[in-house]
């Protein structure tokens, strides 16, 4: 059970005070602590004054893009999200971190943070992922014909591979050369890790989970990726694929095989789901970074 010993800046006798504002917000210290409380108990780890400089960064970062949302949420007046989605989200972040839900509100709570915090995070990515979709629900162009050629390769397998991935998104540079920033990339992860590279720069959701994707299984995954995948070793990282949205790179974590029960049409609706969820992505990223460069950050 993670507890946070000696959270000197955690300590309730420290004042509060206004640490930042984005657009009309207010961020206050203790805001920021929650969150960094929130990153260590989600990534199941303990606090060490070594750190807090860098828990400091990811907090305000996260705190931001959330944020962001928010003012973004307002401005459209939409908040609409699935119940189901919401409690399965939660008991998600529960399991990532081996445990069940009721357990991780205990955590939360002997660590005095607030669990709705949590739940608030939760219900603003769902608000925003709705409001993406409505955005641009017409621009969802899917290819027939390639939906239906991956079914048919899925149909003739008895068995799935299933894959424990993890991403990290970062923006091209125009500046640099591809070669360059991806040469950085791999520097920075060979120095601090995937994970804490992913919760430091990727501009994916995934970031806060330091990259976390969970296991896919191959029906969804595109026919490029698969490829990388499959040739990668577990523990390793793949070569980089540029997309509209930046420069991706994944790291195989592990691997395993499963039986193949599913009917066509519950194949056809994970691939189409799947294709959909790409596309959404690439305009939650690029609706996300129109709104952040529309909105004021000042640092008190």
């Amino acid at each position: 059970m993670l507890v946070l010993l000696n959270f000197d800046i955690a300590n309730s006798n420290v004042s509060d005070s206004l640490f930042m504002t984005v657009g009309d917000k207010p961020i206050t210290k203790s805001d920021i602590v929650d969150e960094i409380k929130i990153l260590l108990i989600l990534n199941n780890e303990s606090y060490s004054n070594e750190k807090i400089e860098k828990l400091h960064e990811l907090a305000v970062k996260s705190t931001v893009k959330r944020t962001v949302k928010e003012i973004e949420l307002e401005r459209n007046n939409y908040y609409q999200f699935n119940n189901e989605d919401f409690q399965n989200e939660l008991n998600r972040l529960a399991s990532n971190i081996f445990m069940d839900l009721d357990t991780l509100k205990n955590i939360c709570s002997s660590n005095e943070l607030n669990f709705e915090k949590i739940e608030n995070q939760v219900k603003v990515e769902l608000y925003w992922n709705s409001l993406i979709f409505q955005l641009y629900k017409n621009r969802l162009v899917i290819n027939p014909d390639q939906i239906e050629e991956r079914i048919k390769i899925v149909q003739q397998e008895k068995k799935l591979n299933e894959f424990l991935i993890s991403e990290i998104i970062i923006k091209h540079d125009e500046t640099k050369e591809i070669a360059v920033e991806v040469e950085e990339l791999k520097n920075k992860i060979n120095t601090y890790g995937f994970e804490e590279t992913a919760r430091e720069i990727s501009i994916s959701e995934s970031s806060i989970k330091g990259g976390d994707l969970g296991w896919l299984n191959e029906n969804i995954l595109s026919d490029k990726i698969k490829s990388l995948i499959v040739n990668t070793p577990v523990g390793s990282i793949t070569e980089h694929i540029e997309l509209s949205e930046g420069i991706i790179i994944f790291k195989l974590r592990d691997k395993r095989e499963v039986e193949q029960n599913l009917s066509i049409e519950e194949i056809k609706n994970q691939i189409v789901q799947s294709e959909k969820s790409k596309i959404l992505r690439m305009h939650s990223l690029s609706h996300y970074d129109k709104v952040l460069r529309s909105i004021s950050i000042k640092l008190f």
